[in-house]
């Protein structure tokens, strides 16, 4: 029943606010900073939108969307959860868009078919009526609108990046539960299966449980973070371990991760695909913690996992070759053969979607091959496709494929006068797996080490 939703986690979590107001004072002019709009376009559950942009605004904003737990609203969540949130964006410039659920039980609805269906009609249609809102307003870098939220925000965090995940390029959600975990069929917003970690399943089912969500989507997921608390009996803590199961699955990733350490003596952090502060996946468990999340600290984690610590800056022109040659400057178009296999850098299937991977295969002219060299550092395809490093990825192993181009230094690449092209961001090479020759051998980057499989020349 959605009055026992509203029960049981405003009761969970409105004590916390009285506290943590107490402790840390809630900014009297947190509310007045917030502006609300109306009109912002489809909109069939009557939400509210609200905005937040700084007083400097950096000149290719990030965008977040920040959702609020049940019973909460964009104002408490602006004034206490996110409190860091929006300080770090008074210094990194980027702008906050705050849903606000106006049903009596102030939850967001992550339950009815509805609400599970990219474009369906439900709450998430709404907020994504607010995103392209905030993006038709302000010169919004699309790669990085990202999301996070807490409780019933979790909740819908993970459907959001589940059901736009072209949209979104990260994800951090605090107590939640798998995209489509909460699915009803009664109209009812309550799934206490769920709630009370009783809903198992595998990874496989996890997974297209939320594919479902975007039917015949085969681009990449975005990255995510999980937070939970092993004591928590509002959306019992098997919650956190089925949603590692669901997100590794989405990404092609085992469920057993590269990386695992204690960043403070209650947590456990675990990383899957890349390790590193941006990991593809990142799951993070406090010990003797109920639904209590996010405590102090935590947001600042996430805040540099999302990438929202840092501002777009014009794209540097690359340092030319020793020995430059036409083939290497800007603007030049044409194949990309590799040495080693003697086949051409191609995107596979001559897709132009978003998450085609890169592959090699025989030279044969088509626009899947025409790679052209910006000043921005890009190889572009299709016109505005960039060579993209999957999930900016820094490890080995990392895919290659093929997304809009956004500025990012996973787009970013480097011709050297020894033929290997280097990732600019990774620092690693261009590189065919274990110096294969076949068509159709998908690409990675790798550690540069002089090998005919990373050495490329341009025709």
């Amino acid at each position: 029943m959605t009055r026992r939703l509203k029960a049981v986690l405003a009761a969970a979590l409105l004590p916390l606010v009285t506290v943590a107001g107490m402790l840390l004072g809630v900014r009297p002019a947190a509310a007045a900073s917030l502006t609300q709009v109306t009109g912002f376009g489809n909109n069939p559950t009557n939400l509210n939108m609200y905005i937040y942009v700084p007083d400097r605004v950096a000149a290719r904003p990030a965008l977040l969307v920040l959702v609020h737990y049940c019973g909460g609203s964009a104002s408490s969540v602006f004034g206490w959860n996110g409190h860091d949130y929006v300080t770090a964006a008074d210094r990194y410039g980027y702008i906050i868009v705050l849903p606000e659920a106006t049903r009596s039980e102030k939850c967001f609805d992550v339950s009815t078919p509805n609400a599970l269906k990219r474009n369906g009609g439900g709450d998430s249609t709404g907020i994504m009526s607010m995103v392209s809102y905030a993006r038709s307003r302000y010169n919004v870098d699309p790669g990085r609108i990202v999301v996070s939220g807490f409780s019933s925000g979790a909740m819908m965090t993970n459907v959001l990046a589940a059901q736009y995940p072209d949209v979104f390029s990260a994800a951090s959600a605090f107590s939640g539960v798998p995209a489509g975990c909460f699915a009803t069929t009664n109209g009812s917003l309550w799934n206490s299966q769920c709630s009370g970690g009783n809903l198992i399943k595998t990874a496989q089912q996890w997974g297209d449980q939320a594919r479902a969500m975007y039917p015949g989507y085969t681009g990449r997921y975005p990255r995510i973070q999980l937070w939970h608390g092993t004591t928590d009996t509002t959306l019992a803590y098997p919650n956190f371990g089925e949603e590692i199961k669901q997100w590794t699955n989405l990404q092609g990733l085992s469920t057993t991760p590269g990386f695992t350490d204690h960043p403070q003596s209650t947590w456990t952090r675990t990383r899957y695909g890349n390790t590193g502060t941006q990991a593809t996946i990142e799951g993070v468990s406090i010990s003797g913690v109920g639904h209590d999340l996010p405590m102090t600290g935590q947001l600042a984690y996430a805040i540099s996992f999302l990438g929202l610590d840092g501002t777009t800056t014009p794209s540097p022109t690359p340092t030319p070759s020793p020995t430059p040659t036409p083939s290497t400057s800007p603007g030049a178009a044409g194949a990309i053969r590799g040495v080693g296999s003697g086949r051409c850098l191609d995107v596979s299937g001559n897709s132009a979607t978003n998450g085609a991977q890169a592959q090699i295969y025989d030279c044969n002219g088509q626009a899947n091959q025409q790679w052209t060299s910006t000043s921005a550092s890009e190889l572009r395809v299709f016109g505005s496709k960039c060579l993209d490093v999957n999930g900016a990825g820094t490890a080995n192993g990392s895919t290659v494929i093929i997304w809009d181009c956004n500025g990012q230094n996973n787009q970013k690449w480097r011709f050297n006068s020894d033929g290997s092209i280097t990732a600019v961001g990774a620092n690693k090479c261009l590189d065919v797996p274990s110096n294969s020759t076949a068509n159709g051998v998908k690409l990675q980057i790798w550690t540069c080490n002089g090998g005919a499989n990373q050495r490329w020349t341009r025709t």
